[in-house]
């Protein structure tokens, strides 16, 4: 399975982009993982929130494959520690997907369309954070629930 990380915006902090790379280097040995980066959209002052929300959106779904499994990083979804996040990545797994989409959308969340797409939705926190900080907070719990796949020492209960 790959694990596809999709992101609107670049991140303009090195040491988030660093921590983040960090990760992504740590989960080589255990699944593919890629960070996708969609570019931030252009004139915004001239668009309201839905027609960015759209143009977001059209820009996801040109990423995605008809065989993917799409998972919104969403202030609604459903929250998880991390060992039942990790049971919940192993389950996916085993059903033999070929990629699970983990998308972070932009501002002011995503489209319709997106959420008609979306076969899940998780939420990291309550809280909110910037869309920087989400890149590298669930590439590390994906880090980190490999871990605890493994039996490995990296999560303490």
């Amino acid at each position: 399975m790959t694990i596809k990380l999709l992101a609107i915006g670049k991140t303009d902090s090195k040491e988030l982009q660093q921590l983040t790379s960090e990760y992504q280097n740590r989960l080589k040995h255990y699944v593919r993982f890629e960070l996708d980066i969609i570019p931030d959209i252009k004139n915004t002052k001239n668009l309201s929130e839905t027609q960015q929300k759209e143009i977001e959106g059209e820009a996801i779904l040109k990423k995605l494959n008809s065989t993917d499994v799409l998972i919104l990083l969403d202030e609604n979804g459903k929250h998880y520690n991390s060992v039942d996040f990790s049971k919940f990545l192993q389950k996916k797994m085993n059903a033999g997907l070929k990629q699970l989409v983990i998308v972070i959308g932009g501002p002011y969340g995503f489209s319709d369309a997106i959420y008609q797409k979306a076969q899940g939705k998780i939420s990291l926190s309550k809280m909110t954070f910037s869309h920087q900080m989400i890149r590298l907070f669930i590439v590390e719990q994906i880090y980190r629930a490999f871990t605890i796949l493994k039996n490995e020492p990296y999560h303490h209960q």
